[in-house]
């Protein structure tokens, strides 16, 4: 039996209904870098939904690339990001921000939110400091929605976050590598016209919601990242192909398709949460979107291994060790039925 898949939500390529599009559009001769007529369409699409039709949007091949552009775009050279501890700018990109000469100020991490309250605190610290100039400050803040544990944000907490940013003026970048899926999560209260009136700038992930590759970044401050282009090319992320962009984000937000991938994900993964928590295994995360955190005992991962393919999140402990299960767009209800009759075996 081949094993079945739950380690991210980007191994396979991209939702039939982009794959189509690609298709019947394969043979059109457009310009390049994003200026054709798909890459416009795409963006008012976008603009649309956001409910922000004096935005700027722009696509970007990859999320590392997009984070890493963006906020050395928006920072001084003299200022660095503020971020949670946990934060994907701080764990898991390979110091992109640093190499940009630009440095991530960590702030407390709470299941992989931060507290409005700990931002504002960061920024009166500093500035009463007597040697704040000799100092990194904080020139932006920097959050992931949903965040790298699955879990979001309620509306005041955001609304709180953006508040603090603009009483302190720097900008608020959210992160949206997996944002269909926070907007899909059952008991979510924020939606994306709540994201784009209370950040400054964010993204909408393209590469883990149904895209073969890309991210939209919408620039909803009229004063922010105003040469853009240039900078996107200097950090290798401008696609000469750029309508290949524009095509499958079209395909995305048209009849709701994004929205359609994202609620479907995430019915999947509370399935996938309601297996492990009916055999009596504990949820390390609450987490209502599509990624799942358990925390099992080791000689079950290790039968579980043989049949199904997972991630341990972080490093193995001595007699048990957290999972991380993430549902996506190629996960089908037979998927879910074969890893429940694996753990029924092998538990």
């Amino acid at each position: 039996m081949a094993k079945i898949h739950f380690d991210t939500d980007y191994m396979s390529g991209a939702h039939p209904k982009v794959m189509e599009r690609l298709m019947e559009t394969n043979f059109d001769q457009t310009p390049g870098y994003g200026t054709d007529t798909y890459t416009a369409e795409a963006k008012e699409l976008i603009l649309e939904a956001c409910g922000t039709p004096d935005a700027r949007v722009f696509f970007l091949v990859g999320g590392t690339q997009t984070n890493s552009t963006v906020i050395d775009g928006v920072l001084a050279r003299h200022e660095g990001v503020l971020c949670a501890e946990s934060g994907h700018i701080n764990v898991h990109e390979s110091g992109a921000i640093e190499a940009t000469g630009h440095k991530v100020l960590i702030l407390p991490s709470y299941e992989g939110k931060v507290a409005a309250e700990d931002v504002s605190r960061y920024i009166e610290i500093f500035y009463s400091d007597e040697t704040y100039e000799h100092m990194v400050a904080p020139g932006m803040l920097y959050i992931s929605f949903p965040t790298e544990y699955g879990t979001i944000y309620s509306l005041k907490e955001l609304q709180d976050i953006s508040d603090v940013c603009h009483k302190a003026g720097i900008p608020l970048f959210i992160d949206g590598a997996r944002l269909g899926y926070g907007l899909a999560a059952d008991g979510g209260d924020v939606t994306l016209k709540d994201i784009a009136r209370l950040s400054d700038v964010f993204y909408i992930g393209g590469t883990k919601v149904g895209a073969l590759f890309g991210e939209a970044v919408v620039v909803t401050d009229p004063n922010l990242l105003k040469n853009f282009t240039p900078l996107v090319k200097q950090h290798g992320a401008l696609l000469a192909k750029g309508r290949l962009l524009g095509v499958q984000f079209g395909a995305l937000f048209t009849d709701g398709l994004y929205d359609t991938i994202s609620k479907d994900c995430v019915g999947k993964a509370m399935r996938v949460r309601n297996i492990f928590t009916e055999k009596g295994y504990k949820v390390e995360v609450d987490s209502p979107t599509n990624q799942q955190f358990f925390r099992l005992p080791n000689d079950v991962i290790d039968r579980l291994k043989e049949d199904v393919s997972f991630e341990l999140w972080g490093p193995r402990g001595e007699t048990e060790t957290v999972v991380r299960f993430v549902t996506g767009w190629t996960t089908t209800d037979n998927d879910i039925d074969t890893l429940e009759s694996i753990l029924n075996q092998k538990s």
